[in-house]
């Protein structure tokens, strides 16, 4: 009895499961990418097979590319988990060895020695054979092997430039099973990671070189002609040049080898401007790099090539700007003047800075308050940065934005003015060789000149460096020819506040030496008592003195 209400109720459960599958066919397994077990499974609930569904090599044909990520048309199978090379996926992507199983490894024909209807099915059997990689470290073995696959590699860019006809999907997806096999890989740790040292500098240490370039290269090459080539239909490239792909792009920016970072930054580039549906995708992606840059690790080798594909971007950016621009203006670029290293990618990130401020002049109180919120303290080639790029904020700023940031901006240049580092205090008199800036100030000369007056007189009066003292005489020229009304009140000014520091230091003087001598007294009445004390210790501590002498020591 208990057995028949068990089968029952199985039953009536898989009725239901049935019943659910045909009135959703899009959920049926949310746990696989495959297209064919997502027909399968439609199929076994009764449901016909979406229209897009492809059908090509038998019935088992995955609905993903080589990166894992499931084509958009086929939307069969709802993803489980994050965007990622899919273990699926990775096994068809698997580098192979670097002997084929016969034990040899051949040349195939050139393009030019078979018929032109032919020529696609050998791009594909050269793509594949691009797949075997080899060991770059033994610079002694499969020398022959690693030959052939390189004139192979240069085929197949010449093919691709030579407009062979629109690719077909099925191509499609072994180019991107080839580029992934080649490119994306696990870079090794940096040199100075590996002994621990903190003291790494990128401008003085030499780069480690990746040393399978010599294949990396033309793979590169490869890629970038493929993007560009008008045979590359971005309508169906984008399937497989997929957000995955783009992240294990943006992954290899980080590598020492700067021939790299300069394909990597061309191509994605061209990638951005060839498939506008990745756009924001990508704009995000660098935004995260940023900021894991930025609050976490400050060590990223492609900071650099990253800020200048960005300022190619920014320049493109239409009137009036969004809202999200300006946010990654004040969240990921300001920010980015933190980080101790700013000096090996200071000069794009000043350009892109720039780049926002001219399409939006009301950005520039933004950006020099940040400036002025990072600026450094303690190093002096930092402020040397920071000083230029300022100048070229303010060569772009409005009367209107000047105003609003004018008194904390004058305040740190009047402490840059005083510095004993002669290359701040010059860099900082040189803004006055900027007659926009000169201009900016003769409007606000009224609140700007009683800011840096002390700290011209300064430096007239007791810099060490000749050539600060001599700029500084010619900035003081300049204010005296602007308004010398206002120079001489300024000049009174400083007089007396001069005066009344003196007299507050000689007030100082005075009392400290009251002080000095206070404590001189306390100190020779209380060795008179402890020496009391010890020849009449008898009488206990103290019970030879009087009541006033027992009370100064006391007090």
């Amino acid at each position: 009895m208990g057995a028949e209400v068990n089968k029952q109720t199985g039953m009536v459960f898989k009725l239901k499961r049935v019943i659910t599958r045909q009135k959703n066919p899009a959920k049926v397994d949310s746990t696989t990418n495959d297209t064919s077990n997502g027909v399968a499974a439609a199929a076994a609930a009764g449901v016909a097979a979406p229209a897009g569904a492809p059908m090509a090599m038998g019935s088992s044909k995955p609905n993903v590319n080589p990166l894992g990520t499931r084509n958009p048309a086929v939307p069969i199978v709802r993803q489980a988990g994050p965007v990622a090379l899919a273990s699926s996926v990775l096994a068809q992507s698997k580098p192979k060895d670097s002997k084929l199983p016969n034990g040899t490894f051949e040349t195939l024909p050139s393009f030019r020695d078979v018929p032109s209807s032919d020529r696609q099915s050998l791009f594909v059997r050269k793509l594949n054979l691009c797949c075997y990689l080899f060991d770059f470290t033994e610079s002694s073995k499969n020398v022959k092997e690693k030959e052939i696959k390189r004139q192979t590699l240069l085929e197949l860019v010449d093919y691709v430039t030579s407009g062979p006809g629109k690719f077909t999907e099925s191509v499609l997806e072994d180019i991107t099973k080839m580029l992934v096999v080649n490119l994306f890989r696990t870079l090794p740790p940096s040199s100075h990671e590996n002994t621990g040292s903190d003291s790494f500098d990128a401008e003085e240490e030499e780069p480690t070189m990746e040393p399978a370039w010599p294949h990396l290269q033309i793979v590169y090459e490869f890629l970038l002609r493929y993007v560009v080539s008008s045979e590359t239909d971005a309508k169906f490239a984008k399937r497989y040049i997929d957000q995955a792909f783009v992240l294990k792009l943006l992954d290899l920016f980080d590598s020492e080898d700067p021939r790299e970072r300069e394909y990597l930054k061309t191509i994605l580039h061209r990638v951005y401007g060839k498939f506008m549906v990745h756009r924001p995708f990508i704009r995000k992606a660098i935004n995260n790099i940023f900021y894991r840059f930025i609050f976490e690790t400050e060590k990223h080798n492609g900071i650099a090539e990253l800020l200048e594909i960005l300022g190619s971007i920014i320049n493109g950016f239409a009137l009036p700007l969004k809202e999200e621009h300006k946010l990654f203006l004040v969240r990921a670029l300001i920010p980015l003047h933190k980080p101790k290293c700013v000096s090996t990618y200071h000069q794009q990130l000043s350009y892109c800075i720039i780049q926002f401020v001219e399409k939006d002049f009301k950005l520039a109180d933004v950006v020099i308050r940040g400036l002025l919120k990072y600026w450094p303290l303690t190093n002096s080639q930092k402020e040397v940065l920071f000083m230029g790029e300022l100048e070229e904020v303010l060569e772009a700023t409005q009367a209107a934005e000047f105003q609003r940031c004018m008194v904390p901006l004058f305040r740190q240049i009047s402490r840059c003015l005083n510095s004993s580092h002669f290359q701040v205090a010059e860099r900082a008199l040189f803004l006055w060789n900027n007659d926009h800036i000169v201009s900016l100030v003769a409007q606000n000369r009224q609140v700007v000149l009683p800011l840096i007056f002390s700290a011209l007189e300064r430096n007239t009066r007791s810099h060490w460096n000749q050539a600060v003292h001599g700029l500084t005489l010619n900035v003081r020229k300049l204010f005296m020819e602007m308004d010398q009304e206002l120079f001489q009140e300024c000049q009174r000014k400083f007089q007396d506040d001069e005066a009344k520091s003196k007299s507050a230091d000689e007030q100082r003087e005075v009392n400290w030496k009251r002080l000095e001598a206070a404590a001189a007294t306390r100190t020779n009445n209380y060795c008179s008592v402890v020496s009391d004390n010890m020849l009449g210790g008898q009488f206990g501590f103290g019970s030879s003195l009087g009541g006033e002498q027992r009370a100064v020591v006391g007090s």
